[in-house]
């Protein structure tokens, strides 16, 4: 096991991976900018060194800061987080060079599934469904724009006698319907001699986690619902999907895939395979994230696995411990980001200091955050400020411990997203369990906070 580890982050994960360290017995080393001299990771880490101004490139992004702060403080490993140099493989081919662990997968794997077109063709291959994407033109497609329209973007254009992924597009606006449609007939004509195309309704985002060794051995966790999003950037994830979308058989398909992808690519340690699923229980390749992922606690809810302490086993050398057999889910979980923003002002981000500070508890509630009273959020760096996590022995169990939680939660002196999000887990939609990418894109949900202003 490593005697000492250095994380390259900051905020609520940095906090994270300090704990999960102390855990084990591990020494750690924080690294902070200027901004961040008072931050909590910081203040709690055994060791903290300031590695720049502000600015993340001069700083959570300065490669050569880094890995002299691990050099002179004798850290023998290097957790990336998420976000930052998390996947970037000059980064981890740096620490190979200099004789230091980097908490995630080799930098090959990083490489090769930063390429989108490479880890698509890679998928397919190993007989993973993927998306393809090109290029092409249609003359006649107004019906198509109209039923887009009614249906609201993204939409799934698909050959109806298509499979494998092949003749499936994701179209995200009217200007690329026209190339998209094109592009998917020609490609069903030339598979199935078939071009006639269908417009389903937008897809689920599913994510898969999955947990990979040194020695070839990986499992999944499950999955994650991540279809609530806003503008592609993901608001409230729960786990496991709703049962109104998902099913054991369609679980057992989406992980045996997700497990073949991780092992086609020679994987190891954590990472999260991103898959489309329309509402046939079709699911698709998109990406594969290659490190540990904001909505980890959740996984982590359902499961009673700690998905840090296994990163930080299997990057020390460790066999997994955990058979797929071991894993069953359990209640479920949901996680809403808590956000320093303004959501009536088009989300504009509100930094400032807290003046007051009031952080939910109770059975089942979690809150994985680096903030405090009186602590002052810098204007450099993303906006999440927390992760309000509940867990509960269903679904409905869970909204209510959430509903409950976002009513408790006071965070005075900036501006927060906590009355957005509990406005939208008190919508019917997201009740039933019936969204999907685009619900937030063309409803909204603040129409009433609007028209009293």
């Amino acid at each position: 096991m490593f005697k000492k580890v250095l994380i390259a982050n900051r905020g609520e994960i940095a906090v994270r991976i300090i704990r999960a360290c102390r855990e084990l017995g591990i020494h750690t080393v924080a690294v902070y900018s200027t901004a961040d001299r008072n931050a909590l990771h910081a203040q709690i880490a055994d060791e903290a060194v300031c590695i720049g101004p502000a600015p993340s490139k001069d700083s959570y992004l300065n490669v050569r800061a880094i890995i002299s702060a691990c050099e002179i403080t004798g850290a023998d490993a290097i957790h990336p987080g998420f976000g930052f140099l998390s996947e970037n493989p000059s980064f981890a081919r740096m620490c190979e060079k200099c004789g230091i662990t980097f908490i995630g997968p080799r930098a090959e794997s990083i490489e090769m599934l930063g390429d989108k077109a490479q880890a698509k063709e890679t998928m397919k291959e190993a007989g993973v469904p993927v998306i393809m994407g090109s290029d092409g033109a249609i003359s006649n497609i107004h019906a198509a724009h109209t039923l887009a329209r009614d249906l609201g973007y993204p939409v799934m254009v698909k050959a109806s006698a298509g499979g494998g992924g092949r003749g499936i597009r994701i179209v995200h606006s009217d200007d690329e319907l026209e190339a998209q449609m094109t592009a998917a007939k020609q490609e069903a004509l030339a598979c199935f001699g078939n071009d006639e195309i269908l417009i389903h309704r937008r897809p689920k985002h599913i994510e898969i986690q999955i947990l990979a060794d040194n020695y070839g051995d990986v499992i999944y966790l499950g999955e994650r619902d991540c279809s609530m999003q806003r503008r592609n950037q993901k608001v409230l994830e729960e786990a496991p999907s709703p049962a109104s979308f998902m099913n054991e058989e369609l679980r057992a398909k989406m992980g045996k895939a997700a497990c073949t992808a991780a092992k086609v690519c020679g994987y190891r340690n954590a990472g999260t395979i991103e898959f489309l699923v329309d509402k046939n229980g079709e699911f698709y390749f998109m990406e594969m994230n290659t490190r540990i992922q904001v909505e980890h606690p959740i996984t982590e809810a359902v499961t009673g696995v700690d998905l840090v302490k296994q990163q930080l086993l299997i990057a020390s050398g460790q066999r997994l411990s955990i058979k797929q057999e071991d894993i069953k889910l359990t209640g479920h979980a949901i996680e809403c980001r808590i956000n320093a923003e303004n959501p009536l002002l088009d989300f504009r981000p509100s930094p400032g200091r807290i003046k007051s500070l009031f952080i939910p508890g109770g059975p089942g509630i979690r809150v994985d955050t680096a903030v405090y009273q009186g602590y002052e959020i810098p204007p450099y760096y993303d906006s999440m400020i927390g992760k309000l996590i509940v867990h509960g022995k269903n679904r409905e169990e869970a909204i209510a411990k959430m509903t409950w939680a976002l009513s408790e939660f006071i965070v005075d002196g900036v501006a927060t997203n906590v009355d957005f999000q509990l406005k939208l887990i008190r919508r019917p939609e997201f009740l039933e369990g019936n969204y999907d990418n685009g619900f937030l894109n063309r409803t909204d949900i603040l129409a009433d906070e609007r028209s009293k202003e």
